[in-house]
This record gives structure tokens, C-alpha cells and sequence, in this order.
């Protein structure tokens, strides 16, 4: 039995290691977006590995989008981005950092909103409003977050970007920290429901510059409290 698990955990050790390698490969620029791969035999011989190590690492980077695998014609490269790596990665970001990246999305999609909002995409940000409403203390945390979320998420809808819609689904769950996060830590501002008031009027009355000012201002108060040492102004040279 124990040799079974070893020998699994060698295996996978070196699937791994193929990975990384083939990754190093495609960041130094060996290899290119759109260009065919060496063949499997070819590549297990460059990278010291059995050709059933090299098949099996082909279909973790095939999963993860940076390859792509064509039946009788070989293997391309797909993406120079690995999107495995970013959940990872986001995990390890700070409460600001998330906050920013939130606050780079939201800012946007509402003055998108502004300028491409439909009479339902209106009425679907007017509902999740007020669903969202104030947070009360007899509330359940978690309720209030996930309508919080549907009224960010209804006005990111009404950007009508594919593209914006995407990313903001994926950052979702780490924008649902945040929320929770100046919940729970005392001495952060929560933004407000009048707040969120300014972001759905801007929308409604097609104002773009409100829409940025009044999405901006949700975040900011969080963002400044979290940054214990604002940057001074650089003090003015004496003349000599």
C-alpha cells in the first residue's frame, strides 16, 4: 500500500516539475502564442521525463487554457497566461489590494452602465437597491452581503461587456470577501445606502462623470482607512 502512494507522489512531483518547465519556456519566449509545440517524444527528451509524464502535463496546461490540443495535428499554444495561477494568487492579496481591483472594476462598469443601461437593466439595479437597502444588525451578515453583491454585479450587467462581465465573475468571490471584511473589522466605513443611491441616479440620468465620481466614493473612505501612511508632498527646496 505504501509503495502505491509513493510511487503516486513521485508521479505527480514530476508532472509538476514538467509543468514548471514547460511554463519557464513559454515566459522566456521559446515558445509563442499560435506556434506548435515539439512532439511528445521530442519534448520528453528536452525535459528529462517519461513521454507518459509529458502527456499527462500537456493536459494540465490543456486545462488551464494555455494549450491547446488538435487531434492529428499537434499541440499549440493557446494563452501566454495561465489561469490556474490566479486564484493563487488572489488568495495571497491583501484586504487594499483587493479593495483596489474592485474599485478599478466597479468604477468602470458604472460608467459603462451609464452610457449603455437599458430601461430593464434600470429597473434590475433599482431592485437589487432595494433588496440591498441599509445593513441592519437583525439581518443575517451573509443575506446582506450576497444582496450587496447583486446590486454590484446588476450594474456591472449593464456595462454590456462580455469581457468586464467575465472578470468580475471570476474576482466575485474575493469581492465577497471584501464586503464581509469591513463587516467584521471594526473601524471601517460601510458604505452607505444613500451611497449606493448616487451610483443607481447617476446610471438612471446617463451621467458618466457622476457615475465614476459616485462608484469611486463608495470605496474610497475603506481604502484610505487601510492606508496607514498616505504619501506626503515632497517638502519645497530651499534656495541656496
Amino acid at each position: 500500500m505504501s509503495t502505491g502512494i509513493a510511487s503516486s507522489s513521485s508521479r505527480r512531483s514530476l508532472v509538476d516539475v514538467a509543468v514548471d518547465k514547460m511554463r519557464e519556456r513559454l515566459e522566456r519566449g521559446e515558445w509563442r502564442v499560435g506556434e506548435r509545440i515539439p512532439v511528445e517524444a521530442e519534448l520528453a527528451a528536452q525535459l528529462g521525463v517519461s513521454r507518459n509524464t509529458v502527456r499527462e502535463a500537456v493536459r494540465v496546461l490543456a486545462f488551464s487554457g494555455v494549450l491547446e490540443v488538435r487531434q492529428g495535428d499537434g499541440t499549440y499554444i493557446r494563452s501566454a497566461v495561465d489561469a490556474s495561477d490566479v486564484p493563487q494568487d488572489l488568495s495571497r492579496a491583501t484586504l487594499r489590494e483587493h479593495l483596489e481591483v474592485r474599485a478599478m472594476l466597479e468604477v468602470e462598469a458604472a460608467r459603462l452602465a451609464a452610457r449603455r443601461r437599458t430601461p430593464e437593466d434600470l429597473e434590475r439595479i433599482r431592485a437589487a437597491l432595494s433588496l440591498r437597502g441599509e445593513h441592519l444588525n437583525r439581518r443575517r451578515p451573509s443575506v446582506f452581503v450576497e444582496h450587496d453583491l447583486a446590486f454590484h454585479r446588476a450594474v456591472v450587467d449593464a456595462a454590456h461587456n462580455p469581457a468586464l462581465g467575465k472578470l468580475y465573475h471570476f474576482f466575485e468571490r474575493a469581492v465577497r470577501s471584501t464586503v464581509r471584511a469591513t463587516l467584521e473589522l471594526g473601524g471601517l466605513p460601510e458604505p452607505d445606502y444613500l451611497a449606493h443611491v448616487a451610483v443607481c441616479d447617476a446610471i438612471a440620468r446617463r451621467n458618466e462623470a457622476a457615475a465614476v465620481d459616485a462608484a469611486r466614493a463608495l470605496l474610497q473612505p475603506i481604502l484610505e482607512a487601510l492606508d496607514p501612511t498616505p504619501p506626503q508632498p515632497a517638502a519645497p527646496r530651499r534656495p541656496r
